[in-house]
């Protein structure tokens, strides 16, 4: 009695990306395949001599019944949208037929963090989060290094917030776009406009006292400053000099100013004695904290991220295609090692859920990922 492809490959255990590894056709092809019982149009007969001939090595001389007539509405098998391991970071839309296939009513990845409870936090990000806090309030100096997509930008959002409710500490946030085109004048303005209504001076000298000055007066009042600089990477050096000149105004023994650098990891190198010498009297008084990839906390993060938007994961992503996720994330670049971080996930998962319901897959499998 002949039997469906679907049946047979059941039977034995034999999964779709087995098969189609074995007869060199795309996942979502064969997928379609097994699953409606009709073979591609344009190469029925290759298809089903790829099959058989497949299924002889391994033992199996059934043969198959195939329907012969597509329904009408029937629609060609999806294309996998492959990108280059560079594309990882560009963010990706869940699409419409994603959403309703899964039961969603918001994209869990897009505009998702509306305050500190959507936020999740393994214990590395705690301690990078702490340390942020410390030096905003206690005048050090930090640099947080990671890779794009890491967390970065979330945990300053996070200290953003966390010292805007206290009021104790004022944030100076130097404005200009291009980092590497930043100058010690340019900072001195930015303390000035962040911290005053004052019109800073003209001469550098001036600018330095008006600083020491609005800086002195505010601490004396009880008020802390932190200076963040974000895509501090591009920093020259001269400017990392001047900004250990800032962090040394005091009052007796306080300090007056905190500074906060955070950057990709190119910072790490612009921080490495060995290679900046002249930079060496900033660099042993700052203290780097490197953002970890996320290698033992995927199904926390994904659980997290559904759950906080009335979702649940079991019915979204099996267990094994996490564990497949994480695998492909932490070996994914040889050079940099893991990606496994907050946005690289994100987009990930996004492909994953437009797949899987663009093959009316009921969840994420394990097959599903290794397509990708």
């Amino acid at each position: 009695m002949a039997v469906t492809l679907k049946q047979m490959l059941s039977d034995r255990n034999v999964s779709i990306t087995t098969l189609a590894t074995a007869i060199g056709l795309s996942y979502p092809t064969v997928h379609k395949a097994v699953s409606t019982n009709i073979p591609p149009k344009r190469t029925a007969r290759r298809f089903i001599e790829s099959v058989q001939g497949y299924l002889k090595t391994i033992g199996i001389e059934e043969e198959m019944a195939w329907s012969t007539v597509a329904p009408a509405d029937q629609a060609p098998a999806p294309q996998l949208n492959q990108q280059p391991e560079d594309m990882a970071l560009e963010n990706q839309m869940l699409t419409q037929e994603a959403m309703k296939h899964f039961k969603l009513f918001r994209n869990p990845f897009i505009n998702d963090i509306r305050d500190s409870r959507d936020v999740y936090l393994n214990e590395d990000a705690r301690y990078v989060l702490a340390a942020m806090k410390d030096v905003a309030r206690n005048q050090g100096i930090l640099a947080v290094v990671g890779d794009s997509g890491a967390g970065k930008s979330v945990l300053r959002r996070m200290l953003l917030d966390d010292l805007h409710k206290d009021g104790d500490v004022t944030i100076i946030q130097p404005k200009i776009i291009d980092k590497s085109r930043a100058t010690a004048a340019g900072i001195c303005d930015a303390i000035i406009d962040d911290i005053s209504s004052e019109t800073p001076k003209r001469s550098m000298e001036a600018k330095a006292r008006q600083v020491e000055r609005l800086l002195m007066g505010a601490f004396k009042g009880g008020q802390r400053h932190v200076l963040i600089i974000e895509e501090a990477h591009d920093l020259t050096v001269p400017v990392m000099k001047y900004l250990k000149r800032f962090w040394e105004l005091e009052d007796g023994f306080s300090k007056l100013l905190g500074i906060l650098l955070i950057g990709q990891t190119e910072l790490s190198d612009r921080l490495d004695e060995r290679r900046h010498y002249e930079l060496r009297e900033f660099i042993r008084r700052c203290m780097v904290v490197v953002m970890s990839p996320m290698d033992h906390d995927l199904d926390k993060y994904l659980t997290h991220k559904f759950e906080h938007n009335g979702a649940d994961i079991t019915k979204i992503m099996t267990p094994e295609a996490i564990l497949e996720m994480n695998q492909r994330l932490r070996t994914r670049r040889s050079v940099s090692g893991s990606m496994v971080y907050p946005q690289v996930i994100n987009n990930l998962t996004t492909r994953a859920m437009n797949l899987a319901a663009s093959l009316g897959e009921d969840v994420v499998s394990v097959d599903i990922i290794r397509e990708l």
